[in-house]
């Protein structure tokens, strides 16, 4: 039975499943109300494997963004496309799915320690701690960790460790994936960090388009291929290469002119 089922990390699966429909249930309307949340790819999802796969996605705020995808996978799975359209998908969700995250970041109060109950795999950060750069050795049983998730299910990672736009991947990823060898799909998300706060807890402002596109998976040589190459791959799929920078630069003064076209009428 459900009931005494516990997963990997000894967290309780009934627990889990209500948590997640909870969750689901008070954070509905963030995507398909006062805000709304045009997806893109989501049939990809339907066609992956039932573990060992790795999302990996630009970061906007800490929370918002996971939430989302929780939304979007378990409506996908469900048969819904490009929609969360009715709620029901969260009353089944899939209970393997794991988001990678900074231990201090699910400490910081009650309801991240909650959320991390629900499925993070917290890590201590390398390169950062309470706000300040530091060198810190990885800590193994924290790859380890992320291997037992990817065994277990799906596991979502932000790679560049930061809610920063066009900061670089951090090579680490690329190391999960030469090690575990996952399916890696990878994820543009766009407009949270306009809608929330930083922490994605707290609605900033109402009627933005939210977006998130899934794409099909990354082509990987995991035995031949370099790090530095992975990495390189990656920074194109989630489109966080400067080469972007210079494409939404070019949007940005398009629109200006717009605007400022508009006002002249």
């Amino acid at each position: 039975m459900l009931i005494f089922k516990k997963n990997p990390f000894g967290h309780n699966l009934y627990i889990k499943k209500w948590l997640i429909r909870l969750f689901g249930l008070f954070t509905h309307r963030r995507y398909r109300g006062f805000n709304q949340l045009k997806i893109d790819g989501s049939h990809h999802i339907k066609n992956l494997p039932h573990n060992n796969v790795l999302f990996v996605s630009n970061h906007q705020t800490y929370f918002a963004d996971v939430v989302a995808m929780f939304h979007v996978f378990n409506a996908s799975l469900s048969g819904r496309v490009d929609s969360i359209k009715n709620l029901g998908y969260i009353w089944h969700p899939k209970l393997e799915i794991y988001f990678i995250a900074a231990k201090e970041t699910m400490k910081a109060g009650l309801l991240p320690r909650i959320m991390a109950y629900a499925g993070a795999v917290s890590i201590e950060r390398t390169w950062r701690d309470k706000g300040q750069d530091i060198n810190r050795k990885v800590n193994f049983s924290d790859i380890s960790n992320i291997g037992k998730a990817l065994d277990d299910g799906w596991v979502i990672t932000f790679p560049q460790g930061t809610t920063t736009p066009f900061k670089p991947i951090r090579k680490g990823t690329a190391h999960i994936i030469k090690k575990f060898k996952p399916t890696v799909v990878p994820i543009v998300i766009d407009g949270f960090r306009r809608s929330f706060d930083k922490k994605g807890l707290r609605v900033k402002k109402k009627d933005i388009l939210q977006t998130m596109e899934i794409k099909s998976p990354i082509d990987i040589d995991y035995d031949n291929e370099s790090v530095d190459k992975i990495v390189k791959k990656i920074e194109y799929a989630i489109e966080q290469h400067e080469s972007f920078l210079k494409v939404i630069s070019i949007e940005k003064l398009k629109e200006i002119e717009k605007n400022n076209i508009k006002r002249k009428f």
